[in-house]
């Protein structure tokens, strides 16, 4: 799905305000979003989802929000979870939720990948 021009720099400028070195770079007609090197985020369909791992979940999921499903594909989950809303609205809200977005994307970098044989 697309992501519409006054999203992207709406979403764009509220990541900004939370956090240094934010930057987009369009995919599969959606958007992916990093901080610094660490991929953290991505739009899709005007929807703002952020990176999870065991820890950031769960405050997602009591929150009723779910996780990013492509459309189209047979993957269950990419570990990106939908931000509520009136969280992208208020940045003082969101700010913790971005912390943990990119403190999930470290986490997962850190952790070494197996070798292709």
């Amino acid at each position: 799905m697309a992501v519409s021009p006054s999203y992207r720099t709406f979403i764009l400028e509220q990541l900004n305000r939370c956090t240094s070195g934010v930057r987009a770079k369009s995919m599969f007609g959606g958007v992916g979003i990093y901080g610094g090197d660490l991929f953290f985020a991505l739009m899709d369909d005007d929807t703002l989802y952020f990176k999870v791992d065991e820890q950031n979940r769960p405050a997602f999921e009591a929150r009723g929000m779910g996780p990013f499903r492509p459309p189209g594909y047979e993957v269950t989950s990419m570990n990106y979870y939908e931000v509520p809303t009136e969280l992208v609205e208020d940045v003082d809200a969101l700010k913790p939720w971005v912390d943990g977005a990119l403190a999930a994307a470290a986490r997962k970098k850190k952790k070494p990948r197996p070798r292709k044989r």
